[in-house]
């Protein structure tokens, strides 16, 4: 396989890896639909930076580590879960206040590069807390790479290519919700929302707490 094919044939695999739906595109939906188009992309391009540091860490080696080591792969399956059981609680939490008529997982106190800077980190932390993807980038990669180039620069190459395809896709997620804004940020709406999304960040967080290396 030639340079050009396996760019290609990567691209392939990766969107339709991207169109799959999943933690990270749960975060980016439930932040454009209740908070605002701005917090949903830079959650999208923290998820995007998670994906071309998962990318680097295969290249260089690190990320086999999870492959190998249960230790390893425990810790950080530990973190990831906890994260995502946190970020569900407060949205739930969210979801039972009835006395405030927009969701309180926004930090409205904070600056705005403040909070720009936060919704950046919830993306990139939901994505890099899970070891599944660093096992996966492990194991998917090589077969994308093509024999005598450099390794390093090549498996970089990629990952960009799948980052990128991913901030395509929640730029989509974010413009599509548009339309309904108004409507999806009414009180109930956004209530129901967020329990719904909750919900679904414990339930990624407890599969894979509880799922063993493998």
């Amino acid at each position: 396989m030639g340079p050009l094919e396996a760019i290609l044939a990567f691209t392939l695999a990766a969107a339709l890896l991207t169109l799959t739906p999943g933690i990270d595109t749960a975060l980016v939906l439930r932040t454009a639909l209740v908070e605002n188009a701005r917090s949903a992309i830079l959650a999208g391009l923290g998820v995007s930076a998670g994906v071309l540091a998962w990318g680097v860490l295969a290249a260089v080696g690190l990320g086999a580590v999870l492959a190998v080591s249960e230790t390893a792969y425990n810790l950080v399956r530990i973190a990831g879960a906890l994260y995502l059981l946190y970020l569900g609680a407060l949205l739930i939490r969210t979801a039972l206040r009835k006395d405030s008529p927009r969701s309180t997982f926004q930090d409205q106190t904070s600056p705005s590069a403040v909070s720009g800077r936060r919704w950046f980190m919830r993306g990139a932390l939901t994505n890099l807390l899970n070891p599944k993807v660093g096992v996966f980038y492990v194991s998917f990669l090589p077969q994308f790479l093509p024999a005598d180039s450099n390794v390093l620069l090549f498996s970089v190459l990629l990952a960009a290519i799948h980052a990128g395809l991913g901030v395509l896709w929640f730029a989509f997620i974010t413009l599509a919700t548009r339309p309904a804004a108004g409507f999806l940020r009414r009180a109930v709406v956004a209530r129901t929302l967020d329990g719904i999304t909750g919900s679904v960040l414990i339930a990624f967080g407890l599969r894979i707490a509880f799922t063993a290396q493998g």
